[in-house]
């Protein structure tokens, strides 16, 4: 079993618990986003145990996440990302299962920098309240009328750099739904290496160079959009090449 294998590898990490992790909280960020298979992690992710600390929540390793995204009738904020709008936004919710906490996420990605902003909520609505609109409102100055577009789910490891101010999330078994559709990319990690700024001497940063994997800049929330959506509400041109190659790491045999 996958799971398996992956928590056998992970028992050799250090663990870290959430209040230890808030010296890299790093809600105003650099991300750096990086996309391989679930052989090519397995192959290298014991040599990332003698740099990096693992989360550990409610004694799992690899908790799950759920997501619900909100997007405008137009799509707005996937075609700021796909038109290469360095001032934009994302909108979500997202439940950290397996420490059954629910937040409302704001992402803003301004210039290169992503800050993120939230506020905690009971469950995740599927319609915005007041309340919710107002704090959107505050972070975006726009009043958008938003509607909930995508349900994404995955599980995660996040590491921590014992000396770096740096964090790692790698996440797995990534499903995007809505209604009717569905679809899984079960063979593809997405990793996020989130630094207050570039450093490319992080032990991940040159273990990806030594791999030959080079950066990627595609969200899933715009993957699970263009997998939903993509060739009747949505045109991905610029995304197209990126797509493939995503599909091509997923179908490789695990």
């Amino acid at each position: 079993m996958l799971s398996q294998k992956i928590n056998h590898l992970l028992s050799a990490f250090e663990p870290i618990t959430l209040m230890e992790m808030d010296r890299v909280k790093l809600m105003n960020r650099v991300d750096t986003k990086f996309a391989f298979s679930i052989n090519e992690f397995l192959d290298f992710l014991p040599a990332l145990s003698e740099h990096y600390r693992i989360l550990e929540i409610e004694n799992t390793r690899t908790p799950r996440y759920e997501s619900l995204y909100f997007d405008d009738a137009q799509f707005s904020f996937f075609k700021d990302h796909h038109n290469g709008r360095t001032n934009r936004f994302k909108v979500r919710f997202r439940k950290y299962v397996d420490s059954n906490l629910s937040f409302l996420e704001i992402k803003h990605k301004f210039k290169g920098r992503t800050d993120k902003s939230r506020i905690k909520v009971d469950v995740i609505p599927t319609e915005l309240s007041e309340n919710h609109q107002e704090f959107i409102e505050s972070i975006t100055e726009n009043n958008i009328e938003l509607r909930p577009v995508m349900w994404n789910s995955f599980h995660r490891l996040t590491l921590v750099n014992k000396v770096e101010n740096e964090r790692l999330t790698l996440d797995f078994d990534i499903t995007f739904k809505w209604e009717e559709h569905l679809q899984n990319f079960g063979n593809l990690i997405i990793a996020e290496l989130k630094q207050e700024n570039v450093n490319r001497n992080s032990a991940f940063y040159a273990l990806m160079k030594e791999k030959c994997i080079r950066p990627y800049r595609l969200s899933k929330y715009c993957i699970g959009s263009i997998e939903i959506y993509g060739g009747t509400a949505l045109k991905f041109n610029n995304f197209k090449k990126k797509l493939l190659k995503l599909k091509k790491i997923n179908s490789y045999a695990a």
